[in-house]
């Protein structure tokens, strides 16, 4: 590693099992009048889980670039120097890599 920056990677977390697995004990527990509420809640937990990885990191890059006012392509070298302001830990290849995976991935 000597001589070379450390890489920044953006790692998804995920804890929807730990969110499905307190709405699976509510509704273990719950009257017949909170049931259509945590059956509704169980679902969206179940569809937010199962959004691919790359499509979360693609949405994290359309927030900062939106949050810093970016309207033009993702995958633009203004996008890539916007990313790299808005996280500025982050590598020029991994801000590259991530624009242009955010451009494959439309919000």
């Amino acid at each position: 590693m000597l001589g070379r920056r450390a890489e920044s990677e953006i790692v998804v977390l995920r804890d929807a099992d730990v969110i499905a697995a307190g709405l699976r004990e509510a509704l273990a527990e719950a009257s017949p009048e909170e049931r259509p509420g945590l059956e509704r809640a169980a679902a969206l937990v179940e569809r937010a889980a199962a959004v691919p990885d790359a499509a979360l990191r693609a949405r994290w890059v359309h927030e900062r670039l939106a949050a810093a006012g970016h309207e033009g392509p993702a995958d633009s070298v203004r996008a890539v120097k916007v990313l790299r302001q808005a996280a500025p830990g982050l590598s020029l290849r991994s801000a590259v890599q991530l624009s242009k995976d955010a451009a494959a991935h439309r919000p």
